[in-house]
């Protein structure tokens, strides 16, 4: 992306920007026309997205369970990446506009959030992070901005050192792509926290992230990304709660009693809230929930407890965004809140009550006995087929990842091609791609 960095300075204000927005959030890194004039810059994002092939490949990767295991009889479909952004993107909507942001920048963003996660959740986040390891490592947020600037297939530009085409992904607007960011650092650099695993961006995808960043106060992130963020956080702490007592992983009345109380607490402090909180601070969190009117108690499964369920959930959101909206604008006032002219406020305590909804699920649904064994099993499909494919490669490769891999400078890019095109999978094809290659010649079995 070098070759076309002077893109950057060519880039076109096709819209007057919205209200509360300057003319730099609506420039995008290479200038194009608008075909049909009449729509704002952020409409236009947000199609990209909603039309893009990526967004629709999360329809089959995991959130939290993966869809048609076994354990799964009891509900045939449910929530996919695709679903759980499709939610964010309600919450985030709602709760953006609220606070004056563009509804369709944030709705972008969260979108856009989870494009980059690959086939079986953060365990094949894990796995592609260590195949990755010489590369700079895998982290699905730094990928999706890659896909959004890079991989996506939307828009190309002539590189003017080659002459040849060059993919600028979506080409998104500088402040969608800025919103869609949660982790505005690379590798190594959050700030008081240099062991983090988490990151937003590769190396060789600094100089579009550079062009995000222009004038971006250090690693802030923006108003929107923060919204996005804590709809993320809301969406997936009570869906997941919502799909645990569904399905009866879940049993209500462990949350009233000890010792499981204490499991939950352990679980959520240094995971989920910072290490040295205090328990007790939890279990006032999870008491709170407890003792509202609509809290799903002795839920059962029949079609009057589902309903009352569904209000729980319901509740639950607007609990969350509404004291977020509450507390922002007591610290900011009205008007519009766009960009770095806020910070997203979050009360202490409805965190904790985020917190220890996500622990809950984690608990009693993520750590089940199966679901380790399933995620072993997913770990050996991902970095079997990361063997097989860079011994296959680049024949072996899907045509637009076979011509990425015949122009990569070095081994450290040919590493993340292959890296590219196993994130890319769906569960269902990452199995069928891995029964394909596994075992013939060139492909070497990388784990017992």
């Amino acid at each position: 992306m070098d070759g076309i960095a002077s893109a950057a300075a060519a880039s076109s204000h096709d819209h007057l920007p919205p209200a509360g927005y300057e003319a730099s959030a609506v420039e995008r890194w290479a200038a194009e026309p608008d075909k049909r004039p009449g729509r704002t810059a952020f409409q236009r994002d947000r199609a990209r997205v909603l039309h893009s092939a990526a967004l629709r490949r999360l329809a089959g990767k995991t959130q939290v369970v993966t869809p048609g295991e076994p354990s799964q009889a009891w509900d045939p479909s449910p929530r996919t990446r695709l679903t759980h952004s499709l939610e964010c993107a309600q919450v985030g909507r709602e709760l953006g506009a609220a606070l004056g942001c563009d509804p369709d920048l944030v709705e972008t963003a969260c979108l856009s959030h989870d494009l980059g996660h690959p086939p079986f959740g953060h365990n094949g986040e894990q796995a592609l992070n260590e195949f990755a390891g010489d590369c700079g490592g895998f982290e699905g947020n730094a990928q999706s901005l890659r896909l959004l600037t890079r991989l996506e297939p939307k828009r190309f530009v002539t590189d003017p050192e080659s002459g040849e085409p060059v993919s600028v992904g979506l080409n998104l607007t500088r402040a969608a792509l800025d919103a869609a960011t949660k982790y505005p650092w690379p590798r190594g650099a959050r700030p008081g926290d240099p062991h983090s695993v988490k990151f937003g961006v590769y190396e060789d995808d600094r100089p579009v992230f550079d062009w995000v960043r222009a004038g971006a106060p250090g690693t802030r992130t923006c108003f929107e990304a923060q919204v996005m963020d804590w709809s993320d956080d809301v969406a997936y702490s009570v869906h997941d709660l919502e799909d645990g007592l569904h399905a009866g992983h879940i049993e209500p009345a462990c949350l009233q009693a000890d010792p499981e109380r204490q499991e939950i607490f352990a679980v959520a402090v240094g995971r989920y809230v910072p290490a040295g909180t205090d328990p007790e601070e939890l279990a006032e969190a999870l008491d709170r929930l407890l003792a509202q009117e609509w809290w799903p108690h002795g839920y059962d499964g029949s079609a009057v407890a589902q309903a009352r369920l569904k209000d729980a959930t319901s509740q639950l959101i607007g609990r969350f965004c509404l004291a977020a909206e509450h507390a922002t604008r007591e610290a900011y006032g009205g008007g519009r809140l766009t960009r770095y002219a806020a910070e997203l406020v979050v009360p202490r305590g409805i965190r904790m009550e985020c917190a220890v909804l996500k622990a809950v699920a984690d608990l009693y649904v993520m750590q089940r006995d199966e679901q380790e064994r399933l995620r072993a099993r997913q770990r050996v499909v991902v970095l079997e087929l990361a063997d097989a494919l860079t011994a296959r490669a680049p024949e072996g490769l899907d045509p637009q990842f076979r011509a990425l891999f015949r122009q990569a400078d070095d081994d450290r890019a040919r590493t993340r091609v292959i890296v590219d095109q196993i994130a890319s999978l769906t569960d269902a094809s990452a199995r069928r791609l891995h029964a394909r290659l596994a075992g013939r010649p060139g492909g070497r079995p990388r784990r017992p």
